[in-house]
């Protein structure tokens, strides 16, 4: 029998973090709750990264989440923009891994992929698809949590798609001779 879990899916941001609450049993996933913590008042950069690392442990106490998937920070031009988001991931995840929750990331190409099917698609496109998905009706001012969502969806289907690898770390031949060492000769 398959086991209940649920997964929190964070879109971390510097001026807006997203985030999205599911739970899983086998392929069947449902929408518990979603947000966002705007911090666009806020001037200071090392007081936001305070309130992402509050918020995401407030999060993690509320849902008891049992993994918690991460938008990575993508390739931009500006240097100084992939710095922040790093760093506002960066404190989402120690507020995770504090709470004792395991981290995964997933790249926000491959979220959108999962859900809509392209890797391109908008925002507005993605919350349309995760409105399907789970059965909700959702406003167009939390793209940034429908983002969160996506995220977390984009973990559940990962981890319970017999085509991909389980093996840690591991792709392509390499996932596959660590998972059947008994057919090398």
């Amino acid at each position: 029998m398959d086991q209940a879990r649920t997964i929190l899916g964070i879109d971390p941001g510097t001026n807006i973090l997203g985030f999205g609450v599911i739970r899983t049993c086998g392929r069947k996933a449902e929408y518990v709750d979603m947000g966002v913590l705007d911090m666009h008042k806020d001037k200071d950069p090392y007081q936001k990264l305070r309130q992402i690392y509050e918020t995401v442990t407030e999060v993690c106490r509320n849902y008891q989440p049992d993994i918690v998937a991460l938008e990575s920070p993508f390739y931009g031009k500006n240097a100084q923009v992939i710095l922040k988001l790093g760093r506002a991931q960066g404190a989402a995840m120690i507020a995770a891994m504090e709470y004792g929750v395991d981290v995964v990331e997933y790249a926000p190409r491959k979220a959108k992929e999962a859900i809509t099917g392209n890797g391109a698609a908008s925002k507005e496109q993605v919350s349309v698809m995760i409105q399907k998905t789970l059965g909700v009706s959702l406003d167009d001012k939390f793209l940034d949590a429908t983002d969160a969502l996506a995220i977390a969806l984009c973990h559940h289907y990962q981890s319970t798609n017999p085509l991909v690898s389980k093996a840690k770390g591991a792709s392509g031949w390499e996932a596959f001779l660590k998972e059947n060492p008994g057919r090398i000769k």
